[in-house]
């Protein structure tokens, strides 16, 4: 919580990442595609803050990929206090080969399951 009572900008970074992680690592792993937990690092991300959410606000965040590139994704998010849009973001992600800590490219299953997930 910031001075003013509200969500520090810097937790809405880690709402989204934790939307993401859940896609990556657990609905990714049980859609039989376990090889993301191995290593994605983050290239970017953009943030719009649109309005100030309270301490006690709800929130929900929708994610989906705005493209899924050969060794790189772009996921898009949007979180709402209550009904109202509070932020809006996207975070570019590299996959990453954990022996040698290169990127490396998006698997054939990766892009299938990352598919559902366009928009």
């Amino acid at each position: 919580m910031d001075v003013f009572g509200h969500v520090n900008n810097a937790r809405f970074l880690t709402l989204y990442e934790e939307a993401r992680v859940a896609l990556m690592f657990e609905a990714a792993a049980k859609a039989g595609v376990p090889t993301l937990t191995d290593g994605v690092v983050i290239r970017r991300h953009e943030i719009d803050y649109l309005r100030p959410v309270g301490y006690r606000d709800p929130v929900r965040i929708e994610l989906w990929l705005t493209d899924v590139r050969t060794a790189e994704l772009i996921v898009a998010y949007r979180l709402y206090a209550g009904k109202e849009l509070a932020s809006q973001a996207r975070t570019w992600c590299v996959p990453v080969n954990p022996a040698t800590g290169r990127p490396r490219r998006l698997s054939r299953a990766e892009r299938e399951f990352f598919a559902q997930w366009r928009a």
